[in-house]
């Protein structure tokens, strides 16, 4: 089972399964397709965007425990 942690890069988080990029929009991340947020870790992403990085990381890693 993959998962991802604070330093996953958006672009490898997204290789494991396209299917987090909902998870990633509802959080309020809508530029997952921008070519600069593919190296972005997603500490550095939750920290842009004003949100617990921990917690999207429980909420991703709870959805691919699933698949």
């Amino acid at each position: 089972m993959a998962q991802v942690t604070k330093d996953t890069l958006i672009g490898e988080a997204l290789m494991i399964n396209m299917d987090i990029a909902p998870i990633l929009m509802k959080a309020g991340m809508h530029c997952v397709g921008c070519p600069a947020s593919q190296g972005e870790s997603i500490a550095e992403a939750a920290m842009v965007h004003g949100m617990d990085a921990d917690a999207l990381v429980k909420e991703i890693n709870e959805f691919l425990a699933k698949q």
